[in-house]
């Protein structure tokens, strides 16, 4: 994976090329993926990829994501199954990794907070006892990065954000159903991307 995860597109197209193409992974930044709950499927066998579609339209089957792992914890039975806590500008996301992804499993327990960290994954969503939709990452990929790339990325997924927030004005299906699901506060998110520049800025 490259720092500026230039090996998985700009994070605003889509998989492409002969054979299995992966999907494009989105920037998506804390304080949206934990607001994110609606789950959609494309095609009815078991093979079809799902999505999580966000507040701002973002239609998700892989994310990008930099930050600054906080906190991670093995907490595994049989086997080791690690789950970390990345924060960015907006909040935090929690990422898990298990026997399932070994690579990033690795860096998982290798790696001592705090440290920058780069995450490629499949995002997640668990429904609570009370109904509570809580949203993760099941990690594909990891890489310690450095402070300019975790800076980048907060300067590219602000980008990303903006323009999301220009085409929820529009027709295309995915804004129509992100508007409908979400009601989305646009200036609540135009003030979100603020923040984060502000943060970078501010070093």
């Amino acid at each position: 994976m490259a720092e500026n995860g230039s090996v998985t597109g700009s994070g605003n197209g889509s998989g492409s090329g002969s054979g299995f193409a992966r999907e494009v992974a989105h920037r998506i930044f804390a304080a949206e993926f934990r607001e994110s709950n609606l789950q959609a499927k494309e095609g009815q066998d078991q093979y079809s990829p799902s999505y999580l579609l966000t507040p701002t339209g973002a239609k998700c089957n892989r994310v990008f994501i930099v930050g600054t792992l906080t906190e991670k914890e093995d907490v595994g039975t049989d086997a080791e199954f690690w789950r970390g806590r990345i924060v960015d500008p907006t909040g935090a996301f929690f990422v898990n990794a298990g026997q399932y992804q070994p690579e990033a499993a690795q860096v998982l327990a290798k790696t001592t907070p705090p440290e920058f960290i780069a995450v490629i994954g499949k995002p997640t969503t668990y429904t609570t006892k009370e109904g509570n939709i809580l949203t993760s990452i099941r990690a594909e990929s990891m890489q310690i990065v450095d402070a300019a790339t975790r800076d980048r990325w907060v300067v590219d997924c602000a980008k990303l954000t903006m323009a999301r927030l220009e085409k929820l004005k529009g027709s295309e299906p995915d804004a129509v159903k992100a508007r409908e699901h979400y009601s989305t506060d646009v200036e609540s998110y135009r003030a979100m991307v603020q923040q984060a520049l502000e943060s970078v800025r501010a070093r």
